[in-house]
């Protein structure tokens, strides 16, 4: 192909150059603004690391991300309101990594109303998810449907608000995934590659199909490249302001078609263990905002897996997932992904009842 070096390894190796740099340098940096993450006075149950690591790592990844962008995305409508938007879910993540720094974090609910506020931003620039596959047959148009909103006499189109709710989902699925070190690098560059592989198919469709591929990978460059200092041991955290690339992210899964069952799909065990972490809140009487140390990367820590395995462990199922998904049919998607949830909810009720039993010969 001889389009392959200017729509993949071009955007993939400025990206991954630029973030690798701004990477390196803002682990100094963030130790001289004190942007850090200190675990004697940053009191979370989520925490596991014991020495002072440096926070921000989403300001790099931001950065990588726009550099790259303005080098060798088309300035459009869409673009704009995409950075733009991922700029300010940035904002509210330094304030909340500065605040962390002293002890203190953003509500959770006000970083809630920042990523319903990015994700419009984004749906009303254009990019929303117009259609899905019936698993029946057929195509069902989303874009067709409209329905009215509660508060306001008005009404939406159902692709609109799927898409909203999906970026948000997505937002905060990938900020949960983040626990152990280099996990969430792994999985984002993983899912944008597969994304981006398979919006290569639609390349014919016209200019936004381009811009999806350049920016999956531009966003797969971007997280490779902190990988590196990510890592165990971590030298950065990614801290919140990473929802900037995760807000990317979304956005390349639908921008030039839906590709919601790869996305699903690829990111099959951070979603299904995100889904499975809110039930489990709701029903033990817990507000689903609010952290602890239950996920499935926490579980297997305390089976003695060390932060190596794990990450690996999640990087490897994701890469097995997405080359699946890239062989299948939609319909066959829908029917892997309900394969999946059954057998990782499983999966998690019995990995906490190991836990449970083994924390009772503990203390017994």
């Amino acid at each position: 192909m001889s389009f392959f070096p200017s729509l993949v390894l071009l955007p993939f190796l400025i990206s991954f150059c630029i973030t690798t740099y701004l990477t390196a340098i803002s682990i100094r940096l963030m130790k001289y603004f004190g942007l850090v993450d200190n675990p004697k006075t940053h009191k979370h149950p989520a925490i596991i690391h014991t020495k002072i690591i440096p926070r921000g790592g989403g300001i790099p990844l931001f950065l990588g991300a726009l550099i790259t962008g303005l080098l060798v995305l088309p300035i459009t409508k869409i673009t704009i309101a995409v950075f733009f938007a991922a700029f300010l879910a940035l904002i509210i993540g330094i304030i909340d990594d500065k605040l962390n720094a002293k002890s203190k974090d953003v509500s959770p609910y006000l970083r809630f109303l920042v990523n319903i506020l990015t994700a419009i931003i984004v749906v009303a620039s254009g990019v929303s998810i117009r259609f899905v596959t019936n698993p029946f047959g057929g195509i069902i148009h989303l874009d067709a449907i409209k329905i009215p909103l509660l508060i306001l006499p008005v009404t939406i189109l159902l692709s609109d608000f799927i898409s909203v709710i999906w970026l948000i989902w997505v937002m905060n699925m990938l900020n949960w995934s983040k626990g152990i070190d280099g996990q969430m690098p792994g999985i984002v560059a993983i899912s944008a590659i597969v994304i981006g592989i398979l919006s290569l198919r639609f390349i014919s469709s016209g200019e936004l199909a381009y811009i999806d591929v350049k920016l999956s990978f531009i966003i797969a460059g971007c997280a490779l490249g902190f990988l590196i200092y990510n890592f165990y041991p971590a030298k950065i955290f990614p801290g919140y302001g990473a929802t900037a690339l995760y807000l990317l992210l979304g956005v390349v899964s639908i921008l030039s078609g839906a590709k919601l069952a790869t996305a699903i799909l690829v990111m099959g065990i951070p979603t299904v263990d995100a889904i499975f972490t809110i039930i489990r809140r709701i029903l033990q009487k817990q507000q689903p905002f609010l952290g602890d140390k239950k996920h499935l990367h926490h579980m297997l820590l305390r089976l003695g897996y060390s932060q190596r395995q794990i990450a690996l462990f999640y990087w490897v199922i994701s890469a097995v997932l997405g080359i699946i998904s890239l062989t299948l049919q939609s319909s066959s998607k829908i029917f892997a992904i309900m394969m999946l949830l059954v057998v990782t909810i499983g999966a998690l009720f019995f990995l906490h009842t190991v836990v449970k039993n083994e924390s009772n010969k503990t203390t017994s």
